[in-house]
């Protein structure tokens, strides 16, 4: 239920949908598991667990959502291999060379034929909708995975218009401003980790972990004009993260003192619980998430 990463998206108009009306639309793409001949299969689970039936959780003005995705495991040197005996086959009984787009259609067939006995794996995404806060958030490290949800939850309500935030100011101008001149926000400490980068594309990146940021070490490339791209940090004693140019939010760590908050509740009421744990952990986010914004000059209208 904890968040690990936050991908945030603005709204850009209000939610009126209702947990019951959203919950009654994303019925239509519950989870299936994939075919004989499927390689993916993404769907909604209960966000909840296998006790629950709804499809969204609403609490205090958010609503929970749950995307499970399956995939069949065909390891790429297991394809290729066969690939590589079926062209020499070829080769070797008509006397000619297998080119390209054959070999493609080769491997398409391996595909096909080894997908009935693959392994599958299964992995989820969370996310809930801040009605009140104009926000969805995923957790998710990756863009894809993100944008796979949201491009489901889209095909399930038809519309669902929303945007990276943008803000005034450069985040990895304003991270490396912190370092060079130890001016950190006082409701933030630095952590162990940061990653520089050479301006351009072709820049060089310099990733230090376990050290000093504002050690000599670290001041030498800021200097030599790198600039600050991820960087760790210790949220008003409440969780830590890895903050990111992009505004991604990576590695949240809660503290243990707010994880424990909800300890009252019995382990056999486990939906009650997860309730719990889901409000206390929803506030925290969107308090960081506007701070961020914050930090960076906020939001460009």
């Amino acid at each position: 239920m904890w968040f690990k990463n936050i991908r945030a998206y603005r709204l850009t108009k209000p939610f009126d949908l209702s947990p019951e009306q959203l919950g009654q639309k994303l019925s239509g793409h519950g989870f299936v598991p994939c075919g004989k001949v499927q390689a993916v299969s993404s769907g909604w689970v209960p966000p909840l667990g296998e006790e629950s039936e709804e499809l969204v959780h609403a609490a205090a003005g958010r609503m929970l959502l749950k995307l499970k995705r399956e995939e069949k495991l065909l390891p790429s040197t297991v394809v290729r291999e066969q690939v590589d005996e079926k062209v020499a086959v070829i080769e070797s009984e008509q006397g000619r060379k297998v080119y390209r787009k054959e070999r493609l259609n080769l491997k398409d067939e391996i595909v096909q034929d080894c997908l009935p006995r693959a392994f599958t794996r299964s992995t989820y995404v969370y996310a809930y909708i801040d009605v009140k806060a104009n926000w969805i958030f995923v957790d998710a490290a990756s863009a894809t995975r993100a944008e796979e949800l949201l491009n489901l939850l889209r095909e399930c309500i038809g519309s669902f218009p929303v945007l990276l935030p943008q803000v005034n100011n450069a985040p990895s101008a304003v991270m490396t401003a912190w370092l060079l001149h130890r001016n950190l926000p006082d409701d933030f400490e630095l952590g162990l980790e940061c990653e520089l980068r050479e301006l351009g594309e072709e820049g060089g990146v310099v990733r230090c972990r376990g050290v000093d940021l504002l050690s000599e070490e670290v001041e030498t490339h800021l200097h030599a004009g790198k600039q600050v791209a991820r960087l760790s940090l210790t949220w008003d004693e409440r969780l830590s993260l890895v903050l990111a140019e992009d505004l991604c939010l990576r590695r949240l760590k809660f503290a243990d003192e707010l994880m424990k908050e909800n300890e009252e509740i019995p382990e056999a009421d486990q939906a009650a619980r997860l309730d719990a744990d889901f409000a206390l952990m929803a506030d925290a986010v969107t308090s960081l998430q506007e701070r961020v914004l914050a930090l960076f000059g906020g939001e460009v209208e």
